[in-house]
């Protein structure tokens, strides 16, 4: 039986090691992203790198899109134009960014339409995890169309959880990311408010990893904090994108979200200091400048007096 090529298109942060790990398993790859230089790593490690989205989709039988939200997604499969149907004819397209469950669904509905099937397999987990092979999938849509796709995210991730229908994954992605979200920010003021009070910050650190806060999260993100390594492994824009569309979610289906709602702020700030590719953890900045701005209204205060 022939290999089944694949395609994967969208070589970003968390792109570019998710193919690499395809190709290290042997997977038969074709490769493209939208600037140039990110796919010369995977040229190198053995894939081969296509002039454009319609030549991967002409070579695979399988394409993933890694790609930051539905404008590029719309933009890759040519959706909307004459492009759109021989692209996904007769071929999976599997969807493992983040956005709406919304756009996920109307996506598979013009997908199998034209005669093709459709996937949604977002992931849980940053730079790092994705280097490892140790992402978490989250797998939606019609079974034999799941199936056929589940072998080959062994290499990228060390599980993958069946959702349901689309878009059951992406509620699932969504509900992942509040926690996670709501976890690095709380952690993070943890660490803002043990530094500002004088404390020893590698001691703190040791305290939360001694006991039953430590998590894979936290230490991850620990030595970040005590460096100040802002490199990024989950960056704050992505982050403040991913906090929007939980937030249209829960607002849609009439739900509170009263911590989200304070992150999404909080994230927001970090963002418009100049922070947008960061790590996440550069929400930090943000609540600096809001202690800050505290510290000079007391001081005003006190002149005031």
């Amino acid at each position: 039986m022939a290999a089944v090529q694949v395609g994967f298109i969208g070589l970003g942060v968390m792109g570019r090691p998710m193919a690499l790990r395809l190709v290290g398993a042997g997977t038969p790859l074709v490769v493209w992203n939208r600037t140039a230089a990110p796919a010369e790593a995977l040229r190198v490690a053995g894939a081969e790198v296509a002039a454009g989205p319609a030549e991967v989709f002409a070579r695979a039988d399988v394409v993933f899109l890694m790609l930051a939200d539905g404008t590029a997604v719309d933009a890759v499969l040519g959706r909307g134009t004459p492009d759109f149907g021989p692209r996904v004819t007769g071929r999976v397209v599997v969807t493992m960014g983040t956005t709406s469950p919304g756009y996920s669904r109307a996506l598979e509905g013009d997908v199998r339409a034209a005669g093709g099937r459709y996937v949604e397999a977002p992931v849980s987990g940053s730079r790092v995890p994705a280097e490892q092979g140790r992402l978490v999938a989250m797998v939606a849509g019609e079974e034999a169309a799941v199936d056929s796709v589940r072998p080959l995210l062994a290499p990228m991730c060390h599980e993958a959880f069946r959702c349901g229908p689309a878009p059951g994954a992406l509620l699932m992605k969504l509900a992942v990311n509040l926690f996670l979200i709501t976890q690095v920010t709380g952690f993070t003021e943890a660490f803002h408010f043990a530094e500002r009070q004088g404390l020893d910050r590698r001691l703190f650190l040791d305290v939360v990893a001694a006991g039953p806060l430590a998590s894979g999260v936290s230490r991850m993100k620990a030595p970040k904090l005590l460096t100040g390594d802002f490199a990024v492994q989950a960056a704050a824009l992505d982050v403040l994108k991913n906090n929007r569309l939980i937030a249209d979610a829960a607002r849609a289906s009439g739900l509170a979200s009263p911590l989200l709602d304070t992150c999404h702020a909080l994230f927001e700030e970090t963002v418009a200091l100049g922070h947008a590719g960061a790590d996440m953890v550069a929400v930090l900045h943000a609540l600096e400048a809001r202690s800050d701005a505290g510290d000079a209204d007391a001081a005003d205060d006190g002149a005031a007096a």
